[in-house]
């Protein structure tokens, strides 16, 4: 939900029930929304199904701060024109961020298209903004954050190694 792995432990359509750790409160939006607050919902990708994009899976990493969400043409069809999205991320999130990187805002996979060391700017096309709650949240909302596991996951093993990461390392490896 909004992007944090849950698993549903009652079905009762249109609603489900899911139990929250603690973690999850502290880490996520989750414990601060409100009765009636705009949520994405995404069912997993079955086991053996084709991947497309990057990997996200609903471990957040943190709760970022929407800066702005303005449309690219001020003056253009705000359900036809492609929008603009800044976050402010949290400060030990900042690490894994690189431009034409990955991340995942409130579950979306997303392009980072600009990083200025703290704030992503991200293209957002009607169609995301249409199918997703950006369209509802607001300048100062707290919205969920998960990095890039493949960057968590390159830097680790460079720190627990000598090996320097280059692009032909990453291709030998399955990158």
């Amino acid at each position: 939900m909004s992007g944090t792995c849950l698993t549903a432990l009652q079905m009762e359509p249109p609603l489900f029930y899911a139990e929250l750790a603690a973690e999850t409160r502290a880490r996520t939006s989750l414990g601060i929304l409100k009765p009636g607050s705009v949520v994405n919902l995404e069912m997993p990708t079955a086991a053996g199904a084709p991947l497309g994009g990057h990997v996200v899976q609903g471990h957040v990493d943190g709760r970022g701060e929407l800066v702005s969400f303005d449309p690219v043409d001020a003056k253009g069809d705000p359900e036809l024109t492609d929008w603009w999205l800044r976050v402010r991320l949290p400060e030990h999130t900042w690490r894994y961020m690189v431009e034409k990187g990955s991340i995942a805002i409130e579950g979306i996979s997303l392009t980072i298209a600009t990083w200025d060391g703290e704030t992503v700017g991200i293209a957002i096309l009607p169609h995301t903004r249409r199918a997703t709650n950006l369209r509802v949240l607001n300048p100062g909302d707290p919205v969920n954050v998960e990095v890039d596991v493949m960057i968590k996951l390159a830097l680790d093993q460079k720190r627990r190694s000598n090996i320097e990461v280059t692009l032909e390392y990453l291709i030998a490896n399955g990158y």
